[in-house]
């Protein structure tokens, strides 16, 4: 049980948090849990994670991701393209115009800001291709996501360009340039070098706390709504969600095989090209001026709209925490075969 533990610890540990977030959330009042979720720094916290990560990466794979950007460029195509092209194809199977909203807004937004990049690392890839990608698509979200909205929901969605520009320099530029930076030292490259797998644990424990906070407001969504009478519409969309995540990840996975591309770019392009950004979601789904006012279907509202949202990143992190670490024993699997073999052939 404990060899178990030491090896799943996260997956764990993530259950534990969207399970105790949702509980909580749902038990306590919306202002508790907005006062709560004002002392942790959401975007900080974010930067400190991608700082991380940059900090830990060689600079040697960021460089030659600019040079052969073509994983990067499958990525951006398989989040921005895919997704979103079958998302509009299962939102008229959805039972209400809430999902029918959430589930396309979901498909539509950017790449994760860190997740991605912290189970690319899991997973033994490449992952200065998941961190380009997450600046390509949150760069090109301007233009592609209210594009994808309003072609699934014909209603007019503009995106606040100062604030997203804020979000992506701040909270990602700056941090990668930032953690690149740190790296500039030899002694401090080879400290990053050495300690890249602690460095990871931290990054991926920051992940958790966010992953709390996101539950906690989840809970209080539940709260709101009586959600066990659209009981068959929840577990449709829901499968949705995870139907849609799964098939990018394998989309971008097997089709980075059929372009050639090495394992640790076939890696990070699967986990960039199929997680979506909780952050934006949520903003597009309750902000009054977008789907959050009292008149967006019929002059109806939509509050759950951002249950899908919810849903997808809920499901995308606990999918690929299984997948991440079943293609880390793998590719340990194969480096153990192929030292086997080296070996036997210089004996030979």
């Amino acid at each position: 049980m404990l060899q178990y533990a030491k090896h799943r610890w996260f997956l764990i540990a993530l259950l534990t948090m969207i399970t105790s977030g949702l509980v909580i959330g749902s038990q306590s009042s919306p202002e508790t849990v907005a006062s709560f979720k004002s002392l942790v720094p959401t975007k900080p916290l974010t930067a400190f994670v991608l700082v991380l990560m940059a900090f830990s990466l060689n600079s040697q794979q960021l460089k030659s991701s600019f040079r052969a950007p073509a994983p990067v460029v499958w990525a951006c195509l398989v989040n921005f393209g895919l997704l979103p092209m079958l998302g509009l194809f299962l939102i008229r199977f959805q039972m209400t115009p809430d999902f029918r909203i959430g589930l396309m807004i979901a498909v539509s937004t950017p790449c994760t800001l860190a997740a991605a990049s912290v189970w690319t690392r899991k997973a033994g890839g490449n992952d200065a291709v998941s961190l380009l990608t997450t600046l390509v698509t949150n760069a090109a979200c301007f233009a592609l996501t209210p594009f994808w909205l309003n072609l699934g929901t014909s209603q007019s969605a503009s995106l606040d360009a100062g604030d997203l520009t804020e979000r992506l320099v701040l909270v990602v530029l700056l941090p990668t340039l930032l953690g690149q930076a740190l790296r500039i030292p030899r002694k401090a490259a080879d400290f990053a070098t050495r300690n890249k797998t602690p460095i990871g644990v931290v990054a991926q424990s920051c992940i958790l706390s966010l992953v709390f906070l996101s539950a906690l407001g989840g809970g209080v969504q539940f709260q709101k709504a009586n959600i066990g009478t659209q009981l068959t519409a929840v577990v449709l969309v829901w499968a949705c969600c995870i139907a849609l995540h799964l098939v990018a990840l394998a989309v971008a996975w097997f089709g980075g095989g059929l372009l050639g591309f090495a394992r640790p770019e076939r890696i990070g392009a699967a986990f960039s090209g199929s997680q979506k950004t909780l952050p934006i979601g949520v903003y597009l789904a309750t902000d009054p001026e977008i789907f959050g006012g009292s008149s967006v279907v019929d002059g109806l509202p939509v509050p759950f709209a951002v249950f899908p949202m919810l849903m997808f990143h809920a499901s995308q992190l606990f999918l690929d925490t299984i997948v991440a670490d079943r293609l880390a024993r793998k590719g340990s699997e194969a480096e153990t075969s192929a030292g086997q073999t080296t070996s036997n052939s210089e004996g030979s």
